[in-house]
């Protein structure tokens, strides 16, 4: 199941900052209502986004209500900052995190039948073999489901957070990140070596599957279809309580409490988020009703 869970991780709960032409079983949908709550009192509003951070080039996804949110925030707020123009920051953060002296070599940490598969996914990188047996095995799946993406032609340029970056960066508009490259990294790094690996072979699973991964997360995504979201994620974590807690309640509260707080401060802000952290019972959304705040959906 983790196996399942890495490829929906990667593009819909968050995690921006692994990602660094879609074939056309994944060009289903053309146009998307993805949704979009608002938090507000008298003075502060705040409207929560929920993104998938590789989007197909021509799907249309942008709204008449999501232009006016955006149009009249004053910041913008996203997990992390990715400045594909200058890597440097990521880089640094899986120096500092995802590599380690004495591993076992990569070809050792997937099963024997999966390291034909392995090695071809490590040539398309261009990067020797002796480099990622250096590397924490985190961080060799998500370089390897990087390529995955990027076979299938998905981009973070077509991603929602980049196209709102750079309108507020030509805007002059501050931008803001709830995770540093470092601490979203961390949340790997503390994985048990056995999760790890298990991300490593999701990340070199045969094409078809992430195709069809893909496509329903797509769907559900474009249709703001929350409920048949937060049952995905839901099912996939089942399994896997550390991890659960690790990627999605953890940050979940930590996030929510950051919005709390910042209720206090008048303005207009857009917080982008991944589309998984605001469905289900554990969700941003759901933590700052309990904690008595009016959570509108506004599309």
């Amino acid at each position: 199941m983790l196996k399942i869970l890495f490829r929906r991780v990667a593009a819909a709960l968050g995690f921006a900052a692994l990602l660094g032409t879609v074939p056309a079983s994944a060009r289903a949908p053309r146009t998307a209502q993805p949704a979009l709550w608002q938090v507000s009192d008298a003075d502060t509003t705040i409207y929560l986004f929920g993104t998938i951070h590789l989007l197909p080039a021509d799907l249309e996804w942008r709204t008449a209500k999501f232009d006016q949110a955006l149009q009249g925030s004053q910041q913008l707020v996203v997990e992390t900052i990715v400045d594909q123009q200058h890597p440097e920051s990521i880089q640094s953060a899986e120096m500092s995190l995802g590599f380690k002296q004495g591993l076992p070599p990569i070809a050792q940490r997937v099963p024997a039948a999966d390291v034909p598969r392995l090695r071809t996914a490590i040539a398309s990188t261009g990067v020797p073999e002796k480099f990622f047996d250096q590397m924490k095995t985190w961080l060799a799946a998500i370089q390897l489901l990087g390529v995955q993406f990027r076979t299938m032609g998905l981009k973070g340029s077509n991603g929602p957070e980049e196209v709102m970056r750079q309108q507020f960066l030509s805007e002059h508009k501050p931008i803001g990140e709830l995770e540093t490259n470092v601490e979203q990294f961390s949340y790997f790094d503390r994985l048990p070596e056995k999760a790890q690996r298990s991300l490593l072979e999701g990340a070199i699973a045969p094409q078809t599957g992430m195709d069809k991964d893909y496509n329903g997360m797509l769907a559900s995504w474009s249709k703001g279809d929350v409920k048949r979201i937060a049952e995905t994620f839901n099912h996939d974590l089942a399994d896997s309580p550390d991890l659960r807690q690790s990627l999605l309640e953890q940050r979940n509260a930590n996030w929510a409490k950051w919005i709390e707080q910042r209720m206090a401060q008048p303005g207009t802000i857009m917080v982008a988020v991944g589309a998984g952290h605001l469905a289900g019972p554990d969700s941003v959304v759901a933590l700052l009703q309990r904690d008595g705040f009016s959570v509108q959906r506004v599309q």
